[in-house]
């Protein structure tokens, strides 16, 4: 035909097309590779310029921090040496504190001792006059009482002169007694001197444990202020070296600095010979190999013909000209496609209403047989796919589609029947034959079939040929029945009217 006709001419220019547009679709490749390269050398150029401009903006502020760097140190080590003298303004005041009470202690030590010795002296005289004055004690009254006993004696013998001495001697017996009374005083005096000792000790000791305290807590403040001082002078130090080197490193940024302004400058110069500046976010690294990638492409493009465009945009047109053509022979073809859209569409309503048709009677049919069911049309999208699909249940079950697992051979033979004379109800043939058509069906649903057919013969004016194995139902019906019997090998024809 015209159309496949123009389609292979179609295909054959597509095809020699197609070469061209690809030769041309490189050469644009080529041209736009040459354009890119150039301007990836001009982005190059001003990338090289950025990453020195960015080098120089990461070194200013490098020297931007180090610079506050060094105003922090100064500040911090402003902020040490005014702690390191408070705190030894604090140290010489902890160390006065504990000259003080280092001298209190001397005082109260001194005290101390001075009634510890008078402690222990006045309890030694004391023992030892109390022993002397025991021993004595008991020695005067041993001559007390020998000079009473001399007494009475000399005073029986009436003798004046003994008498007076002996009354001398009693007499100093008497003041020795006196004398030794006077010595317990004098002890008794001496020990409550000691218990006044004793009293005056205890408050010492409490007041000397006082002054312990205060002078280890005043020993622990000067270590802890000796520490502090030592570390902030450590810190000190420290911040002192850190401002060396901070210093040295903002002179050799600085240099640095001029250094990265002349390479600006230089870089500057010879980006703007490839143009004017141009914004980009990759490193020149990237942009380099970007080059030698296209750098590659280019050289893979070196067999493309001269006379490519020529060649392109002469096939271009042959082929649009084809193409107008095949269209043309296209709309001629949708055209008919519709036509016969058309046709499907009123063939489609057409099997649907004959099927609502049958699938009633089928309906119908199955009722008497104690069955149900319908028919449906499937795949009606497609004249070439479609079909029609029967479902049916007996005995009150859910109609199923019809196959060999769901139902019994009998029930099957029962539903195609039923679905046969449904559907033969809209054959204009006046004549009909059916098969074996009562195949495993049991009695009864024979006998409902054979009187449908019946009834088909009578309301539809047509002949029906029925053939079967089985027992017939037809008796006392107006039916011509033919029977065949083998009778002993020979096939015996009898027929009924």
């Amino acid at each position: 035909s015209q159309e496949d006709s123009l389609k292979k001419m179609l295909e054959s220019a597509e095809q020699t097309l197609t070469y061209w547009r690809e030769q041309y679709d490189r050469f644009q490749q080529k041209r736009q590779l040459l354009m890119k390269r150039r301007f990836l050398e001009r982005e190059l150029a001003w990338a090289e310029v950025a990453r020195i401009e960015e080098e120089y903006s990461n070194i200013q502020r490098r020297l931007d921090n180090k610079k506050a760097d060094l105003e922090r140190i100064t500040e911090e080590i402003k902020l040490s040496e005014e702690e390191v003298n408070h705190l030894y303004e604090e140290l010489k005041d902890a160390k006065s504190k504990w000259q003080r009470f280092f001298e209190e202690r001397l005082s109260l030590e001194r005290e101390k001792a001075k009634h510890e010795f008078n402690i222990q002296n006045t309890a030694k005289i004391s023992s030892e006059i109390q022993i002397l004055m025991e021993s004595g004690q008991q020695r005067i009254e041993e001559f007390l009482e020998a000079t009473r006993l001399m007494e009475g004696m000399i005073r029986s013998l009436d003798s004046q002169p003994l008498g007076d001495q002996t009354s001398q001697i009693i007499s100093a017996a008497k003041e020795m007694d006196d004398w030794s009374k006077t010595l317990s005083s004098k002890i008794e005096s001496l020990q409550e001197s000691i218990k006044e000792s004793d009293r005056k000790l205890t408050v010492l000791e409490a007041q000397l444990s006082d002054i312990k305290g205060k002078m280890q807590k005043a020993t622990d403040t000067i270590e802890e202020l000796n520490g502090g001082i030592l570390e902030k002078r450590i810190s000190l130090a420290i911040l002192e070296y850190r401002r060396r080197e901070v210093e040295a490193e903002i002179h050799e940024i600085e240099r640095s600095l001029k250094s990265l302004e002349a390479r600006i400058a230089e870089a500057t110069s010879r980006a703007e010979e490839r143009g004017s500046r141009i914004a980009t976010l990759r490193s020149p690294e990237e942009i380099l190999d970007e080059i030698r990638m296209v750098d590659g492409r280019i050289a893979a493009m070196a067999d493309i013909p001269g006379d490519v465009e020529r060649m392109y945009e002469s096939y271009s047109r042959l082929y649009l000209e084809l193409q107008e053509k095949a269209r043309l022979a296209a709309e001629n073809r949708e055209k008919a496609l519709a036509e016969i859209e058309r046709r499907m569409i009123a063939w489609r309503n057409l099997i649907r209403d004959l099927l609502s048709s049958v699938s009633s009677q089928y309906e119908r049919i199955l009722f008497q047989a104690a069955g149900t069911g319908y028919v449906r049309l499937i795949n009606d999208h497609d004249i070439e796919a479609a079909g029609i699909e029967i479902y049916v249940g007996f005995k009150g079950a859910k109609p199923v589609p019809l196959n060999i697992y769901s139902q019994s051979g009998g029930e099957r033979s029962t539903a195609v029947m039923a679905f046969l004379l449904a559907l033969q109800q809209h054959i204009r043939s006046p004549f009909r034959a059916i098969d074996e058509y009562d195949v495993h069906m049991d009695p009864r649903n024979r006998e409902v079939i054979a009187n449908l057919l019946i009834s088909a013969v009578k309301e539809g004016a047509v002949q029906y040929l029925a053939i079967t194995p089985n027992q017939m139902y037809f008796e006392g019906k107006e039916v011509h029945m033919i029977t065949v019997q083998n009778i002993e090998g020979t096939s015996t024809i009898m027929e009924v009217t």
